[in-house]
């Protein structure tokens, strides 16, 4: 009788990985629908529908890219996703601070402005943390 073990090639959910996993997962989805529901309140004067069209597309991108990244990355090493997982939390807490002191009045700037640079700063973050977990995963692998 020959026995082999199949090692999965998920990482465990248990423990703090488990925890900032599930953190980010939740943390997607809330994040986008918060980030819209703040656009539209912040653009509530904004009579261009179009206008308002194109603002929510790129203020969702981010969100959406995140998506995409979670459905390609299950085989990724547990380093890999654990970055990930960080860095969704990071974009989705820092887009909603920020969303929301515009929104509300608090950071007195163009709110334009910042409807279109955080999502850039966004996309930055997501490039940056995938090329440097795919580095550092290509190191630690044999």
């Amino acid at each position: 009788m020959k026995m082999t073990s199949k090692v999965s090639w998920r990482r465990s959910e248990g423990g703090f990985a488990g925890l900032v996993r599930a953190a980010g997962l939740i943390a997607v989805p809330t994040g986008a629908v918060s980030s819209l529901g703040l656009m539209l309140y912040a653009g509530r004067h904004q009579n261009s529908r179009i206008l308002l069209l194109l603002f929510a597309t790129w203020v969702l991108s981010p969100y959406m890219a995140a998506v995409s990244i979670h459905v390609v990355s299950q085989r990724w090493p547990a380093f890999s996703l654990g970055t990930l997982d960080v860095t969704m939390l990071v974009i989705t807490l820092g887009s909603l601070a920020i969303y929301g002191g515009v929104a509300f009045g608090y950071i007195k700037v163009k709110i334009g402005f910042v409807f279109l640079m955080v999502p850039l700063a966004s996309w930055l973050l997501i490039a940056v943390a995938v090329a440097i977990a795919a580095l550092l995963s290509r190191r630690r692998t044999p």
